[in-house]
């Protein structure tokens, strides 16, 4: 179950997440975040980084950043530089020390704190590594190999699923969509190994750049293993990949949850395509024994499945399960095809200069494999209760301010509001940590196996997500760790969720004025009690079941908002020649306006009439702002924001900071913007939803 599609399906964070060895979600609230006295309160703002050349009226996130930008430069081993790569970087460092510190003791076998330092010691061991070279997946190689027959492709895809491959598709089990209080298995198209569709099937520069430096890269993984016939194989599986390509769902139509939802009892699957043997592939994924329907999210992909095996040779097909074999476990062998991978995925693909120093790709491991039992540290050295209390506050003012702002709506019936109104009030809050770690104590790792022990922790988490099957939901699971700088919503769960990690400075700051905290965490945490009420989010009821609570009115008068949202982001040009795709990005760019909204709302009533502190020259409202438009501060490699632009859902950070902040009539206020600002946008061509 290496895909975790099904978990972006129903998760959506506050930015994109990487998993990569390489890369690196009128009732008055109560007074204040914290009580301070005159002398000690600060404004939290980093009046250092203005750029007083650009006027706030014209540039809101250039003035406020626009020094960091002219000044930062992108560290070698990164495709951008930010707040959120900063705090990532830090977490990283603190894990470093805590990693370092359990391999130092003397821990007894089998303990977590024994797994952590093995399976780091055995990553940090380069000489083992290159002695060794392909032979760890030598095993696996010939799994390939022996395919007799294209009715093999099932059981290689299913194996492949298990141990981290990628595959034409793939299985997750997640929560039914429509009865929440089960789960269920979900079959999806998966089988790439560029980003997105876009880079097989359109024909500007930058792609064809791609796809011949992607046809390189695939014949030197194969001539490294020794193929000799590495150059024609490379072509078969660059055109079986663009026919999947093909067949594909793109990721807007990816977004259309009713659609994903289709239901097949196991023995249908046939009618959807008779060339995969729906049973090796179900017994191959230990799933016969326990389902007896399972939702398939793209219906016509896998019916597209059949002329693409059919016009596929069985070579073709074991060239494309080697390949992706090696590619996958690449970061884990010799040098030879570490940097193989790293010359590809990182430098062409996203201009990233140097790999990351290799303790920093063995923290990355550790943390991917054993991320909760390094959580539960992290959070005793590094996470007080003080935060957590205090963070539990602001939520509470935030949700106040909701629902008065759902009560104020002039354009939703009584009868909707009151739905969501229920809805909001079962919302569940996560913060810092989990109430119950994970138990490790079924995974092995042993010494001297960093290949077997990736493999068994993979087939660990496989067995952990088959376990969820026929059993009630988890409902303290977290899909982050605390260590991780995110947050998320979860509408199969109606929960938030605040890790840890993305409490600190300058996102929250203990030690700061309101203003600013309201402006960064408090419009995150309105962000993500936004997607409750977002396009996708918006279908899910209280208890998190796709279901129907708006009057048709209602929903046309939502739908029409939207639909102004999705114009007004097209419009943004980020890269020469590349636009934010206005409907891949609805949700975020819904809870990004909806988020901001809500914190300005929720720090006013924080007020209780009184003014706010004039600090650093800058009133309240001012600070607020300029709060939300520091916590953006980022810039990208071209490359990388290309990516972006195509597969994530959130719009890039300069457009998240200052599209929001054009449709927000308190900012207009703030900085007394006038029609001719470039920031102006009248009145009617605002977008207000929550």
């Amino acid at each position: 179950m290496k895909n975790r599609w099904v978990k972006s399906v129903l998760t959506v964070a506050i930015m994109a997440a990487s998993a990569s060895l390489w890369a690196e979600t009128v009732t008055p609230v109560s007074q204040s975040v914290q009580t301070v006295t005159k002398a000690q309160i600060k404004s939290g703002i980093d009046k250092q980084y203005f750029d007083h050349e650009v006027r706030a009226n014209d540039d809101f996130f250039k003035h406020t950043n626009g020094l960091w930008l002219k000044n930062t430069e992108i560290p070698a081993d990164k495709a951008g530089w930010g707040i959120f790569y900063q705090l990532a970087e830090e977490s990283t460092v603190r894990l470093h020390g805590i990693v370092e510190a359990l391999s130092k003791q003397n821990n007894a076998k089998g303990s977590t704190e024994q797994k952590v330092a093995t399976l780091y010691a055995d990553f940090m061991n380069e000489k083992a590594i290159e002695d060794l070279g392909i032979k760890p997946i030598q095993a696996e190689i010939d799994r390939v190999e022996h395919m007799k027959s294209k009715q093999d492709i099932a059981q290689v895809a299913a194996h492949f699923s298990r141990i981290g491959v990628t595959s034409p598709f793939d299985v997750g089990i997640d929560q039914d969509m429509k009865q929440s209080t089960e789960m269920i298995a979900m079959l999806v198209q998966s089988g790439l190994g560029l980003p997105d569709r876009d880079y097989y099937l359109k024909d500007d520069a930058k792609f064809k750049q791609t796809r011949s430096q992607y046809l390189a890269y695939i014949e030197k993984t194969l001539t490294l293993a020794g193929d000799q016939h590495a150059k024609q194989r490379a072509q078969e599986i660059l055109k079986l990949e663009t026919q999947i390509a093909k067949a594909q769902w793109s990721n807007v139509q990816n977004r259309d949850l009713p659609k994903l939802y289709n239901i097949y009892k196991v023995e249908d699957l046939s009618k959807l395509t008779s060339k995969v043997d729906w049973k090796a592939y179900l017994d191959g994924q230990q799933l016969s024994s326990k389902i007896s329907k399972i939702q398939v999210a793209q219906p016509s992909y896998f019916k597209n499945l059949t002329p693409i095996i059919n016009n596929t040779s069985l070579d073709a097909w074991k060239a494309y399960f080697k390949f992706h074999l090696i590619s996958d476990f690449s970061p884990l062998l010799s040098k030879a095809f570490v940097d193989n991978s790293f010359e590809f995925y990182s430098h062409q693909l996203r201009d990233i200069k140097e790999p990351k120093v290799r303790w920093k790709r063995g923290v990355a491991l550790v943390n991917g494999t054993l991320g909760e039992s390094l959580g539960q540290v992290y959070v005793e050295k590094y996470f007080s209760p003080e935060k957590k209390q205090r963070m539990e506050h602001l939520v509470q003012n935030l949700m106040k301010a909701y629902s008065q702002s759902i009560e104020q709506l002039d354009w939703m019936s009584p009868t909707t509001k009151v739905q969501a109104q229920k809805k909001l009030s079962s919302f569940a809050v996560k913060i810092g940590y989990p109430n119950k770690w994970r138990d490790y104590s079924a995974l092995d790792i042993q010494e001297n196996d960093l290949v077997g022990n990736v493999l068994r922790s993979r087939e660990f988490v496989h067995q952990f997500e088959l376990n969820k099957l026929g059993k009630p939901v988890d409902r303290d699971e977290w899909h982050m760790t605390p260590q991780t700088v995110n947050a998320y919503y979860n509408p199969s769960l109606n929960e938030i969720v605040f890790p840890a990690a993305i409490l600190q400075p300058p996102f929250f700051d203990i030690d700061a004025d309101d203003a600013v905290n309201y402006g960064a965490i408090g419009a995150i945490i309105g962000h993500e009690i936004s997607h409750g009420f977002d396009d996708q989010g918006s279908q899910f009821d209280d208890v998190g079941n796709m279901k129907n609570w708006w009057t048709a009115e209602d929903n046309k008068k939502f739908k029409e908002k939207t639909q102004a949202l999705v114009q007004q982001y097209k419009s943004y040009e980020v890269v020469k020649g590349y636009h934010v795709d206005g409907e891949l990005t609805l949700g975020e760019n819904i809870a990004d306006n909806s988020g901001l909204a809500i914190a300005y709302k929720a720090y006013q009533l924080s007020l209780n009439g009184q003014a706010a502190p004039v600090l650093d020259n800058l009133t309240g409202e001012q600070r607020f702002y300029i709060g939300w438009a520091q916590a953006w501060r980022e810039k990208m490699k071209d490359a990388q924001q290309i990516e972006y632009l195509k597969s994530d859902p959130h719009s890039p950070s300069a457009v998240r900071a200052n599209a929001t902040l054009k449709n927000q009539q308190p900012f207009y206020d703030a900085f007394k913007l006038k029609e001719g600002d470039k920031m102006y946008l009248p009145a009617n061509k605002r977008v207000t939803i929550w």
